[in-house]
C-alpha cells in the first residue's frame, strides 16, 4: 500500500535529482509544497495530460516560478509529454524544462512565471475570463465553461506590490472560483522573513473580501484536503489557503533554512534526504511503477474530457450558433466580416482631414470593431474618459454582473498582468490602457506579454509633452524608446485616423505577440491620403510626400505620430526653398524593419546623406536610420509645465527652428 507521503516524496526526489543533475535550481519550495501538490493534482484538479489545451480544464499557476521543477515533476508523473530525459535536462539550453515555467516552451504550463506576483495576477485574469466566458455561453443544464483557477504562491509573491493590486480587485469582483495556496514557510533568500515581512495575512485578505482558510498543516494530506473542500464551498469570494510548511522538507541538515532556497542540496545531502524520507530507490530519477500508476492522470483526464465533449455536443445541437462562436473564440479565429468591415472603415478614413486626437480616432475605430468582436475585453487604470477606451457597447463587469470592460482602478501593473492572464486563458482579446508615462509602473508585465508571444493590446495615450500643463512628471520622454527596444513588442505611433485604424487592424490580426498603440491627447490634422498608400502604411513606414523638382533627393524627413503634421509643414517650407525632399511617416519601426531590403531602401534612401527625424522623445533610438551625420529633433531632458503650444515652441518643435537648422546643416555639408 503506497501512502500519500510516498506519492508526495516522488515529487521531492525527482526535484532534488533534477536540481543536482543541473547543479542549479531551487529545491526548497518543491520539497515544501509537495504534499499540497499531491492532494490538489490527484484529488481535485480537472485536467487531461493527453490534451493539455482542453478548453474546460482547470488552470494551475505556479506563481513562485523559481520552484519550476515542482511543476515539471508533477507534469511528468501525471502523464504529460515530459520525460525523465527532459527532467535530466532541467535548466539546460533548449530543454523543455527551463529555469522558470515558460508557457511557450513547456506543455502544461499555463503562463510564464518568475517575476514574483505576476503568476498570481495572471491567475486573477484567468478567473475573470472563466466567469465572463461562462456568462457569455452557459445555458441552463449546459455549463460548458466551468473550471477553477488554482495558484501556488510564496512569501515573496505576497511581498510584491502587485499582489496587493490584484488581490484587492479579485475580492471586489468576488471571484469565487479562484483558489490560492500560500506556502507560509517564513523563509526567503535573505533568511527568516521576520525582519521584513510580518503582515497579518489572514486580516489582510479578509480586508480584501477573501475567504481565508488559515493554519493548514501543509504536510498533512487530510488537513490540506479538508481545506480545499472548504474553499470550494465558498462561491462568492476568492479563497486563500494558508499552509504552514517547512522549506526543504525532508532534508536532514538544510530544511527550514534559507540555504535550501536557491542552491542544490549537494550529493551527500541528497543521499541523506533519501534516507530521511525512507525512499528505497537509491538510483537517481528512479520511480517505481506502482507510484507511476497512482500518479497517472491520463485515464481520469480522458473521462473528464469525454464527459465534457458529450455535454458540448448536446449543446451544439441545441445552440448551434453559440457553439460555433465559442469554438471560434477559443481558437482565436478572427471572423471574416470583421476583416471586411475594418477594411471598409480604413478606406473611409483616407479622405478624413478633420483635426482630431489619435486617442479619439482609436475610440472611433473601437465603435466599428467592437460590435464585430465580442471577444474584445477592454479596461483602463482609472483613466477611461481620458484614454477613450470605452465605446457605446462597453459594459463594465461588477460583483455579480459580467460585461466586456474592467475598471481596474489605479493599478497599472496589476491591470497589465491581469490582461496577460485573460489572454492566456483564451476566448478573449484583452486591451488595457493608461497614460504613456505610467507604462513605467506596468513595464515588467508588458515584457512578460512579449516574452509569451500573447495577443494583448496596450493603449497608451497622452504620448508627449503635448499633454500640457501637468508637467514633467506626466510627460513621457523616454517611454516610447523603452517600449521599442522590447523584443517582440510591436509599437505603433499613428499620425491620424487612417494610421490608427491600420494599427488596430494589425494588432488584432497579429497572433505572435502584443502590440502597443501610442496615442495623442492633442488634436492632429489628418492628411488626405491616397488609397494606394494603405498597403505601404501596413509595412510600418512609407513615403507620405515627395517633391518632384529634381531627379535626386536632397534630404529625407522622418516623423511619427503628432509630429508628422509638423514635419509636413516643414516639408512644404523646404520645398518652397528649393529643396528636393522625401517625407516619411514611420508609425511602426519594428514592422518597417522586417520589410524586404528593397522596400526599406526605397523609403529611407541610404544613398542620401542628409536625413532628419522629428519626434518629441529621446533621440538616440533614431540614429540607426539617419546615421551619425543625421539630425534628430528630439527631447533629451525632462519636460516642463505649460501649454502644449508653449512647450513645443520651447523645445524647438516649430517650423522656423527646424527649417533653419536643416538649412544650416545642408549648407555646411555642401561646402
Amino acid at each position: 500500500m503506497i501512502s500519500r507521503r510516498e506519492l508526495a516524496n516522488a515529487i521531492r526526489i525527482l526535484s532534488i535529482d533534477s536540481i543536482e543533475e543541473s547543479k542549479s535550481g531551487h529545491p526548497g519550495a518543491p520539497m515544501g509544497m509537495a504534499d499540497i501538490a499531491e492532494v490538489l493534482w490527484r484529488c481535485f484538479l480537472r485536467h487531461n495530460p493527453n490534451n493539455p489545451k482542453w478548453f474546460d480544464r482547470d488552470r494551475f499557476v505556479l506563481s513562485n516560478g523559481h520552484g519550476s521543477i515542482l511543476l515539471y515533476s508533477i507534469l511528468h508523473l501525471t502523464g504529460y509529454d515530459l520525460s525523465i530525459e527532459d527532467l535530466k535536462k532541467f535548466r539546460k539550453l533548449d530543454s523543455k524544462t527551463p529555469g522558470h515555467p515558460e508557457s511557450f516552451q513547456t506543455i502544461g504550463v499555463e503562463t510564464t512565471t518568475g517575476p514574483l506576483g505576476q503568476g498570481l495576477a495572471a491567475a486573477v485574469g484567468m478567473a475573470i475570463a472563466e466567469r465572463t466566458l461562462s456568462a457569455n455561453f452557459n445555458k441552463k443544464g449546459f455549463n460548458i465553461v466551468d473550471h477553477y483557477t488554482w495558484v501556488f504562491v510564496g512569501d515573496g509573491c505576497l511581498m510584491e506590490g502587485i499582489s496587493h493590486e490584484v488581490c484587492s480587485l479579485a475580492g471586489t469582483l468576488q471571484l469565487g472560483k479562484l483558489i490560492v495556496f500560500y506556502d507560509r514557510n517564513n523563509i526567503s533568500i535573505d533568511g527568516n522573513v521576520d525582519s521584513w515581512f510580518t503582515d497579518n495575512t489572514r486580516k489582510r485578505f479578509s480586508a480584501y473580501n477573501w475567504h481565508v482558510v488559515d493554519s493548514v498543516d501543509g504536510h498533512n494530506s487530510d488537513s490540506i484536503f479538508n481545506a480545499i473542500v472548504l474553499a470550494k464551498s465558498e462561491k462568492n469570494r476568492p479563497s486563500i489557503i494558508i499552509c504552514d510548511t517547512t522549506i526543504g522538507f525532508g532534508s536532514p541538515n538544510k530544511s527550514g533554512k534559507e540555504i535550501c532556497h536557491g542552491s542544490p542540496l549537494g550529493t551527500l545531502e541528497v543521499e541523506l534526504t533519501r534516507k530521511k524520507l525512507n525512499w528505497e530507490n537509491t538510483n537517481s530519477f528512479e520511480i517505481s511503477n506502482d507510484i507511476y500508476k497512482k500518479w497517472d492522470a491520463t485515464k481520469r483526464g480522458a473521462r473528464l474530457e469525454e464527459d465534457w465533449n458529450n455535454l458540448i455536443n448536446s449543446y451544439k445541437k441545441k445552440y448551434p450558433f453559440l457553439y460555433d462562436e465559442y469554438i471560434r473564440r477559443m481558437k482565436g479565429i478572427i471572423p471574416i466580416n470583421f476583416i471586411n468591415s475594418i477594411n471598409k472603415f480604413i478606406i473611409s478614413t483616407t479622405s478624413n482631414t478633420e483635426k482630431v486626437a489619435t486617442r479619439k480616432s482609436s475610440q472611433n475605430t473601437l465603435e466599428i470593431i467592437g460590435p464585430l468582436l465580442p471577444e474584445l475585453f477592454g479596461g483602463s487604470a482609472d483613466l477611461s474618459p481620458s484614454n477613450l477606451t470605452m465605446w457605446s457597447g462597453s459594459k463594465s463587469i461588477k460583483k455579480f454582473s459580467t460585461g466586456n470592460y474592467i475598471h481596474f482602478g489605479v493599478r497599472e501593473f496589476g491591470m497589465t498582468a491581469i490582461g496577460n492572464g485573460i489572454s492566456n486563458h483564451g476566448g478573449f482579446i484583452p486591451y488595457t490602457s493608461t497614460f504613456l508615462i505610467f507604462v513605467e509602473y506596468a513595464k515588467n508585465a508588458v515584457r512578460m506579454a512579449a516574452l509569451m508571444k500573447i495577443k494583448h493590446i496596450f493603449i497608451y495615450t497622452h504620448d508627449s509633452i503635448g499633454l500640457g500643463e501637468d508637467g514633467p512628471t506626466h510627460q513621457p520622454i523616454e517611454q516610447i524608446t523603452s517600449l521599442r527596444i522590447v523584443p517582440n513588442l510591436s509599437v505603433w505611433r499613428p499620425c491620424g485616423a487612417l494610421e490608427t485604424a491600420i494599427a488596430w487592424k494589425y494588432a488584432l490580426n497579429r497572433s505572435d505577440g502584443p502590440t502597443a498603440l501610442i496615442l495623442s491627447r492633442q488634436d492632429i490634422t489628418n492628411h488626405s491620403i491616397n488609397e494606394s498608400k494603405i498597403k505601404d502604411i501596413i509595412r510600418g513606414g512609407y513615403i507620405l510626400a515627395k517633391t518632384r523638382k529634381k531627379k535626386t533627393i536632397d534630404l529625407i524627413l522622418i516623423a511619427t505620430g503628432s509630429e508628422v503634421e509638423l514635419s509636413y509643414k516643414v516639408f512644404l517650407k523646404l520645398e518652397q526653398l528649393g529643396f528636393s525632399v522625401q517625407m516619411v511617416s514611420m508609425p511602426c519601426c519594428d514592422v518597417f524593419d522586417n520589410q524586404d531590403e528593397e522596400y526599406k531602401r526605397s523609403v529611407i534612401l541610404p544613398n542620401v546623406v542628409q536625413r532628419v527625424v522629428i519626434e518629441a522623445g529621446v533621440s538616440n533610438f533614431w540614429y540607426k536610420y539617419i546615421g551619425i551625420h543625421g539630425i534628430c529633433f528630439g527631447i533629451d531632458k525632462f519636460g516642463e509645465s505649460g501649454s502644449a503650444e508653449c512647450l513645443f515652441s520651447k523645445f524647438g518643435f516649430t517650423v522656423e527652428n527646424i527649417v533653419k537648422k536643416i538649412n544650416n546643416l545642408y549648407i555646411v555639408s555642401s561646402i
